[in-house]
Order: C-alpha cells, then structure tokens, then sequence
C-alpha cells in the first residue's frame, strides 16, 4: 500500500523538527513543511497531500482557519490538528469542520502514527485522552428533567441541524414560539448566549434526548 503524502505546520522550530524527524524515522513520505498558518495552507494548495498534520495556533491562519478554507474549497486533505487545549467547543468544532484527527500536543508522539494509521484508512482519530475527559463530564440528568416535552422536542430537532423556521413548521407553532423556547432552554442548561452554543450541546448531548 502506498503511503500517504503528509505535510506539517508548526510555528514552534524544535516542535516541527522533532515531530518531521520521527515520522521520517519510520518511513512516512513528508513532502512540505511550514512555520506558520500560511505557509501550510500554500503547501496544501500547491502540493494537494493526502494529509495535513497542523498545530491547532499558528500566525496568520490557525489550523482551525485552514480546515474552513479547505472545507469550502472541497479539499481533499484530511486534516489533523495538534493542540494543547481540552476545551469541549474546540473539540466539537474540530467535529463539525470534518477534521479527521485531534490529539493532544503531550501525547503527540505517542499517538500519531495510530492516529495516520486510522486517517489513511478514511476513518477517524480523536485522542482518547480528551474523548474520555469530555465524555467524563456527563450532564447532570436533573438538567433534563427540567425541560418541558416541548423544549425536549426542540433541543432533539436543533441536534438535527433544523432551522427555527422548520422546527415552527414540524411542531406547528410560530417561529416567535422556537425562539422563546430556545431562549428558556438555554437558560436552564445554563448554557452562554454564544453564536451556536445550543446546537453544540445538542448535537453532544442528542442521544441523550431520545
């Protein structure tokens, strides 16, 4: 089996040296590396890799900002991000972009060849060191017990991707009814009023709303 084309990205020298020299070690085929968000998004554009091993901060562009580029430029690079954050929005972002891997910056080593291993295949390879943590905070059920049939409706309907307008139109009551219930709910999760805050919990959360 051939192997992949792999660029790197890391704006840390030492990092980027370390990390190109252990793959080269074990025979991966590295054909570009770069210093900085820019740089890597060029060499994706130019060389088109099978994958893409960024770190997740970067000048100019994060890895974050270049798997948007490539997902509206319906790139064929399957992206894995390096990071140091544990944050849950991070992660579920990471998600929703259709990033392939994401593992942690301390575990890097240890875990990106089994992590190229299950990318090559076409499958996907989130660290179980932040999977496991993330997983761990369940949500206190009593949280879900406070939701009325009908919030419990609209939070399941908002993990499905649909819109105010068409959970109006599937329930069968006025967009200005979505919207207060949406607000209700975001109040008793507790949750930030931040640009998709609810959608992230509930596509967290969805089997939970069964």
């Amino acid at each position: 089996m051939e192997k992949p084309t792999i660029i790197t990205a890391d704006d840390h020298p030492l990092l980027l040296k370390g990390l190109n020299d252990f793959l080269l070690e074990r025979g991966y085929n590295i054909i570009g590396s770069g210093c900085n968000g820019q740089e890597a998004y060029d060499l994706i554009i130019k060389e088109n890799p099978n994958i893409a091993i960024l770190d997740i901060q970067m000048p100019y562009l994060s890895g974050i900002e270049i798997a948007e580029k490539c997902k509206t430029d319906c790139r064929e690079t399957k992206i894995i991000l390096i990071t140091l954050h544990k944050e849950r929005e991070l992660f579920e972002q990471a998600k929703e972009l259709n990033i392939f891997g994401y593992i942690l910056k301390e575990f890097a080593l240890e875990e990106i060849e089994n992590c190229l291993q299950t990318v090559s295949k076409g499958d996907y390879y989130f660290s179980p060191k932040i999977s496991n943590k993330l997983e761990n905070n369940s949500i206190d059920t009593t949280i879900l017990d406070s939701l009325t049939p009908s919030e419990r409706k609209i939070l399941k309907l908002i993990g499905e991707d649909k819109t105010n307008k068409e959970i109006a139109s599937l329930l069968f009551i006025s967009y200005r009814t979505v919207e207060k219930h949406r607000s209700n709910i975001i109040t008793k999760l507790q949750l930030e009023h931040k640009t998709n805050s609810l959608l992230i919990w509930a596509k967290e959360n969805h089997s939970k709303l069964t």
